[in-house]
């Protein structure tokens, strides 16, 4: 990612300053450009949305471990081995029929990256932190989430002291279905609450 050629006037003002941040950080022999690599491919690919996924798809298929995400996500989360800093004070929020959950962060961009990984660029914007609590319905729309008029909306706002995880509901058609297939359906959009897990393949 380091020596591809790059013209600073495409990137947008906060990629500029990271950017040009990181140029004399590793100038100054200060950081080690695979070593900020590797922080990147871990939380993208490793840490990132599979670890929630898992989640997900455990409390799909285990009613008893539903219930301990209802009552101490943070202990729930982490006795499947997925701790970590952003990731200390967790709460998860269950998606029904009658009520849909959706996450945003009005201050900043507070994100559980233990189970999603990084933030999308989209979640940092001034325009969804702000919209999200105006008009949730709209953004959902503009996501590909239409849902009827019937259901509630919950917008939760995440801080520096507690963090959401969405459960959506799970998708017909999965029964008998394994957790590493359900897991497979679990998008990371769906944990934020803009978006829908996959359905499953039909034969």
């Amino acid at each position: 990612m380091h020596d591809a050629p790059h013209h600073d006037n495409e990137l947008d003002e906060m990629t500029a300053r990271v950017r040009a941040l990181e140029t004399i950080l590793v100038e100054k022999g200060l950081v080690d450009p695979a070593a900020v690599d590797a922080i990147i491919e871990t939380y993208e690919h490793k840490v990132g949305p599979r670890n929630g996924a898992a989640v997900v798809a455990r409390a799909w298929s285990d009613p008893d471990f539903a219930q301990w995400l209802r009552q101490d996500a943070t202990e729930a989360i982490a006795s499947m081995g997925f701790v970590g800093r952003q990731g200390e004070h967790m709460k998860a929020v269950f998606n029904t029929p009658d009520q849909h959950n959706m996450v945003v962060c009005t201050l900043c961009s507070c994100y559980p990256w233990p189970v999603l990984g990084l933030p999308p660029t989209w979640y940092k914007t001034p325009a969804y932190r702000s919209r999200a609590v105006r008009e949730p319905r709209a953004v959902l729309a503009e996501f590909g989430v239409d849902l009827p008029q019937t259901t509630r909306i919950h917008v939760w706002d995440s801080t520096a002291e507690i963090r959401y995880l969405v459960i959506p509901e799970r998708p017909q058609g999965t029964d008998g279905m394994d957790a590493d297939a359900l897991a497979a359906l679990v998008t990371r959009d769906s944990m934020i609450g803009c978006g829908q897990p996959s359905r499953p393949e039909t034969p």
